[in-house]
């Protein structure tokens, strides 16, 4: 457990339903400073700097990084709350290959990786060089090889894929100026979202979390994070997902 509680805290992807449930659960533990980003502005909050940001924008993505930097901000927890499955413009995952689409796979990559990829870009540079930092951007068990029984969701299942991979490069490379410095994928579990909510008919309630309870878990994994376990996948519970 690591005797060390994050102090300054970004979360980007703030207005989602487990960013916003993160911003709520870190509130409490009355870190140094507690960074709300989002596409829209978020009202305003004792004791959270509320920032727009894109994350497919890297010039706001820059101001961000920029913002920080002026207050003097280090942020030794960046967690990156974003995610894409399905949207209201007719965007599903695929349960076969003949339902790829050019427009669709761009748009879950875009969002599911390369967003995650910018903020990695812009935010790992003003992390700690000395002393324990987490870089962690919300993955799935769907995006894991190995354990791909059922194929299907083509587009979502190969975006977080990607995205693992990416955590691992960064991990290798953070390490080579910090070795306390964790980068790492979190699988929430299925919760209560409007990410969920098209699919939510047909898993019990006993398996669905709240996003409180969901952001109480992550936090949890985060806090029992360990410098050996850079690079890697862990779900809700702390088990590692294979690659």
């Amino acid at each position: 457990m690591n005797s060390n509680p994050p102090k300054n805290i970004v979360v980007i992807g703030a207005s989602g339903g487990i960013g916003s449930a993160l911003i709520d659960h870190y509130s409490e533990r009355s870190p140094d400073s507690l960074t709300a980003a989002a596409r829209d502005m978020l009202p305003p909050r004792s004791g959270v700097a509320n920032c727009k940001v894109d994350i497919t924008n890297e010039d706001q993505l820059s101001r961000l990084a920029d913002d920080l930097r002026s207050r003097g901000i280090a942020p030794d927890l960046v967690i990156v709350a974003t995610g894409i499955l399905s949207d209201k413009s007719g965007l599903r995952p695929e349960k076969s290959y003949r339902q790829q689409d050019l427009a669709a796979f761009q748009k879950v990559f875009e969002i599911n990786t390369i967003g995650p990829a910018l903020v990695a870009k812009h935010l790992l540079p003003i992390m700690p060089r000395k002393g324990r930092g987490v870089f962690a951007a919300l993955s799935a068990r769907v995006g894991s090889i190995r354990d791909n029984g059922l194929g299907g969701w083509h587009a979502y299942r190969a975006s977080k894929a990607a995205l693992n991979m990416l955590i691992r490069n960064y991990a290798i490379e953070m390490a080579r100026s910090n070795e306390a410095m964790i980068c790492v994928g979190l699988h929430p579990g299925t919760v209560r979202t409007a990410l969920s909510d098209p699919f939510a008919a047909n898993i019990p309630d006993s398996s669905l979390f709240e996003t409180a309870q969901s952001a109480a878990y992550l936090a949890d994994v985060v806090d029992r994070l360990s410098p050996g376990d850079s690079g890697r996948v862990f779900d809700w519970k702390g088990e590692e997902i294979p690659s």
